[in-house]
């Protein structure tokens, strides 16, 4: 089990039984995944998705899966089985490694950066939040990306509500703004 992982799953624990009066750690919310993913129009040539797939492999270390359209709509020119976008899921260590350069690396790199919206929730206890460039990421080689691609990013976590959620992304170190 990497370090991270370990890290994680534990710190936060006591301090979320005693302020939230679980009643044992198992109660206690969790990260489940993160699912990465982008939408790429119809129009687009094949570059744009090929660059996409090199971006989330560098990004994430695994390969991402193309996004096919279910149905044909004459108004976008779209027909079934066309590509659509491209998003990755990251689950156990993989996640934890891609939340901790998100937080501490990615997201400071953001040019003016006041902190992350808290209301984003789903209300189920699901985040989302998006990224309009590439470029915060260390791994990405910004000499062979032609295009700009950004990137909707969900945290999937066992809370049953915002707060509860809120907590437990916070006690993980994701930046919330200030209200």
């Amino acid at each position: 089990m990497s370090l991270l992982l370990q890290q994680y799953r534990t710190d936060f624990i006591p301090q979320m039984i005693d302020k939230r009066g679980y009643k044992n750690r198992f109660e206690v919310p969790k990260l489940t995944k993160i699912v990465i993913s982008t939408g790429i129009g119809t129009g687009t040539d094949r570059d744009v998705f090929d660059q996409a797939i090199q971006l989330y492999s560098d990004i994430t270390g695994q390969r991402p899966v193309i996004a096919k359209s279910r149905v044909n709509v004459a108004g976008f020119k779209l027909r079934k089985g066309s590509n659509v976008g491209v998003f990755v899921t990251l689950r156990s260590a993989k996640m934890y490694d891609f939340f901790y350069r998100l937080v501490n690396i990615a997201l400071p790199r953001v040019r003016d950066f006041r902190g992350v919206s808290s209301k984003s929730f789903d209300g189920r206890g699901n985040f989302s939040m998006g990224i309009d460039d590439q470029s915060i990421f260390t791994e990405v080689n910004l000499d062979r990306m032609k295009h700009t691609i950004g990137m909707n990013i969900t945290m999937v976590t066992t809370a049953a509500t915002d707060g509860e959620a809120l907590e437990l992304l916070t006690m993980m170190g994701v930046p919330f703004a200030k209200k």
